[in-house]
């Protein structure tokens, strides 16, 4: 076995010395520890400015955020920190996880297999993350 990178490895490993370079302290810099900064919003408040604002019988919080879902993953989930807390919002506005996984399960059919693999993982950080917390 070679210690040859690929062209993608030698891009990531020269855009870390970059970073070090222009300021040191993002070496250490976790997107997933800002994550943590932001807080869950409630169910009520999602519904109060997300759901049945146009009428009462309009989408829950949680129909349109596992929606959302279907949507980043149709892109490819590819925005790893929204798709990450619009899975955190879905739980907390009670979908549960067959419901997140149902949801980025039938994406496959419209975006691929890779997109609806890369969902899956991110969802399955969440829902690890989230296990961890109720566990401590």
């Amino acid at each position: 076995m070679s210690d040859t990178k690929t062209p993608f490895e030698l891009m990531m490993q020269q855009a870390q010395e970059m970073a070090k370079a222009f300021n040191p302290s993002l070496s250490s810099f976790d997107p997933k520890g800002f994550e943590k900064m932001w807080p869950t919003m409630p169910k009520d408040a999602m519904e109060m400015w997300f759901g049945k604002g146009i009428s009462q019988e309009g989408l829950d919080a949680k129909t349109r955020l596992l929606l959302t879902i279907a949507g980043m993953t149709m892109q490819g989930a590819q925005a790893e920190t929204p798709f990450r807390m619009t899975v955190r919002h879905a739980t907390e506005a009670g979908a549960t996880k067959d419901e997140i996984a149902e949801t980025i399960a039938q994406m496959s059919m419209f975006a691929g297999i890779p997109a609806m693999t890369r969902a899956m993982e991110l969802a399955r950080e969440v829902m690890e993350d989230e296990k961890k917390d109720d566990e401590t």
